[in-house]
């Protein structure tokens, strides 16, 4: 493995095996992710950010990659675990420019986004509904890019390196002997065999909106099917990028209380979840 902190946790997170038996419970892991997008050139404004949110998909947790009979994607051993949701964008969506522009790098133009780095502040809020509570996570989120790895002469930049200080300092080893057997860039390789033939076909198209409006079906059919496996000549990492959310601030938990219609601050039970 490439070097990174070890000064990780060694003890599980008090709250973990609840959250996962609550997602466990949902249809799709979905949830809402919120960052901070700067206000365009020109634009008025009382802050210099605006908010952003979508809903995004889990991917589990970091370097806990979930199995996929349909992956055929080179897997890492389990080495690793950690408590940093994972979740897979584009690199072309506004998501990571966001994280890097509001970090301490201030980046402010999109080329200086197209790598690792990244530490924006922001949440992320699950619902789950089975069980009538909310989540909530606040923190900081990084960007694993391509160049997470070099050829071994290549010089590691300063995005990557942060990256790997960040979230490598909150990955706990659970196998030491197979340390040296873990790759960040299978970690990102796998992430994105573990998407649909369907989202990998997205990937490759040269605008992230052409999928739906700008080919013919006959056309979109053609790419999907070209992207079933991952030794196509279609198949191209450049655009993918896995965000983590690394907690620095706080997990929340929020409990509705009883099958009732009406929100009031005497129906909720709130945790603040530090660890």
């Amino acid at each position: 493995m490439a070097t990174t902190s070890h000064s990780a946790p060694s003890q599980v997170a008090p709250w973990r095996a609840d959250f996962l038996n609550h997602l466990s419970r949902m249809d799709s892991p979905e949830f809402v992710f919120s960052s901070l997008h700067a206000v365009p050139e020109g634009q008025k404004s009382p802050t210099p950010y605006l908010p952003r949110a979508r809903y995004c998909i889990m991917r589990g947790f970091w370097a806990e990659l979930p199995e996929n009979k349909h992956n055929n994607a080179p897997m890492n051993p389990r080495v690793y675990e950690s408590e940093m949701p994972a979740f897979t964008t584009d690199v072309r969506m506004n998501k990571p420019i966001e994280l890097f522009g509001s970090s301490s790098g201030h980046a402010t133009d999109v080329s200086q986004a197209q790598g690792c780095g990244g530490g924006g502040p922001c949440e992320a809020v699950w619902w789950v509904k089975d069980a009538q509570v909310q989540w909530r996570m606040k923190g900081e989120a990084f960007v694993v890019g391509n160049d997470v790895e070099g050829d071994g002469e290549e010089m590691e930049s300063s995005g990557v390196r942060t990256l790997k200080s960040e979230v490598g300092s909150r990955m706990r080893v659970v196998d030491a002997e197979k340390e040296a057997e873990w790759s960040w860039k299978r970690e990102l390789t796998g992430h994105f065999g573990n998407n649909s033939p369907g989202l990998r076909g997205m990937f490759c198209f040269p605008h992230i909106v052409v999928l739906y409006w700008g080919y013919s079906a006959d056309q979109n059919l053609q790419a999907l099917s070209r992207t079933r496996h991952l030794d196509s000549p279609w198949i191209s990492l450049t655009m993918t990028r896995i965000s983590l959310l690394v907690r620095k601030w706080r997990t929340w938990r929020i409990l509705l209380r009883g099958q009732t219609s009406a929100w009031s601050l005497s129906s909720l039970r709130r945790w603040s979840l530090w660890t």
